[in-house]
């Protein structure tokens, strides 16, 4: 399964502004990537732009959900959030944290404000955050590698481990390769069956094994309950709802921002949150354990870009070309490309063809060029004249990236044209 390697720092204090810092929870990190670019080439199956900055952008990790320790002006049961979010902060390596007494989200102290890690994501989320793996310490990969992720990969993961220990719940959207979500849900029913005094499965409620009770908004703060499934009750409640009987019929009036499509696994069919919550009363709870069915990421809105930009003209430039080597011409001429961006391009539908050609003629390309990297392309069956020629680079489209030109007494036998660019 394809991740992209992002190297970088995560944060968790402002040192010139330590009160007005990040706020990590068991569930979400600050990270600053080495190299901000790749970000933006992901892909945003919601539509949403990274909410990228000079101070980095938040990770959200993939395949879990921890309670709460702020939502609004709300939280969950403090014990369960804390105890999610100190672990994270441990597995990442940060060391004595504490918390403004004022402040209880943000970092007043600690004996690192920044630690090296990365992280192996797939894309950004309808928040603007990354949705990824993260990992302390910095990887062997070079940054903004593609990554093949593998079940021992996602177990070396802080997500994986914080699953293991039953600090978290699971939460599978769609974007989640299914061999990872089937790994994960083995780790999640192994957690669940431990029942780890520290862990929130032994309180857990509102699930299949029985209603949880919320007579109130105070209430639910004290239970320990799926996060989504809170974060739908919240709004209900702050709405004047009393009681769960009109639950149902809320959920449907917004399928967008509270009835999320799901796809029921036991049933192997779609469906909604509606689907798997059932109200009585004062009383409420999921009837399938939330890995047993995915989640659909937020539908972009009519118009938004669900990948990054096309590259634009000058994102890749010829740099060079061997219109003449020695020998015989064809299939031996050679064409340099540099990316002059950030991130990878994908090369795959763009074509290099002399201007014969044109720009949907000529030799197709493949394959991915990595942020900076620069790589020879011999032209093959396209054949440069000797006495002078222009040559074209279009993407997928037939849209011109770049074009160069040389004329007849630059060409020398064996030699390379050089064109001076960058």
């Amino acid at each position: 399964m394809g991740y992209t390697l992002l190297r970088g720092e995560f944060v968790i204090r402002y040192p010139d502004r330590p009160r007005q810092g990040p706020e990590p929870d068991g569930d979400t990190v600050k990270f600053r990537p080495d190299t901000p670019a790749l970000v933006e080439g992901l892909p945003r199956p919601s539509g949403a732009p990274p909410q990228l900055s000079a101070r980095g952008i938040s990770v959200r990790l993939e395949a879990v959900d921890a309670l709460e320790t702020h939502f609004g002006d709300t939280h969950q049961e403090l014990a369960g959030a804390n105890a999610a979010r100190d672990e994270l902060l441990r597995l990442l390596g940060f060391t004595n944290v504490v918390f403004w007494p004022d402040l209880p989200n943000k970092v007043k102290s600690a004996d690192q404000d920044t630690m090296r890690g990365h992280v192996l994501t797939n894309g950004v989320d309808a928040n603007g955050r990354l949705i990824a793996f993260v990992y302390p310490g910095d990887p062997t990969g070079p940054d903004g590698s593609a990554v093949f992720m593998d079940e021992a990969l996602t177990d070396r993961s802080v997500n994986a481990a914080l699953l293991a220990a039953g600090h978290v719940y699971p939460a599978f959207y769609a974007t989640l390769p299914v061999a990872l979500r089937t790994h994960l849900a083995a780790v999640s029913r192994a957690a669940r069956a431990a029942a780890s005094p520290t862990g929130l499965w032994p309180r857990s409620t509102a699930d299949p094994d029985g209603f949880g009770e919320v007579a109130d908004l105070a209430g639910l703060e004290e239970l320990v309950v799926w996060p989504k499934l809170f974060r739908r009750i919240v709004p209900y409640l702050a709405a004047g709802f009393t009681g769960f009987d009109g639950f149902d019929a809320w959920l449907r009036a917004d399928p967008v921002h509270r009835d999320d499509e799901l796809f029921l696994l036991d049933r192997l069919e779609r469906g909604h949150m509606h689907d798997v919550v059932r109200g009585d009363g004062d009383r409420i709870r999921l009837t399938v354990w939330p890995e047993d069915f995915v989640i659909s990421p937020d539908p972009a809105l009519p118009g938004a870009p669900t990948v990054p930009r096309p590259a634009a003209a000058a994102d890749v430039l010829i740099v060079a070309v061997l219109p003449d080597p020695a020998g015989a011409d064809r299939g031996r001429e050679l064409i340099t490309l540099v990316n002059t961006t950030a991130a990878e391009i994908d090369l795959t539908g763009w074509r290099l063809a002399d201007g014969a050609d044109g720009a949907r003629g000529g030799r197709p390309l493949s394959g991915v060029l990595g942020g900076g990297a620069v790589v020879q392309i011999a032209l093959g069956a396209a054949h440069l004249g000797n006495k002078g020629d222009a040559l074209i680079l279009a993407d997928g489209t037939g849209a011109v990236v770049d074009q160069v030109a040389f004329k007849a007494e630059a060409v020398k036998t064996g030699r390379t044209i050089c064109f001076g660019r960058g």
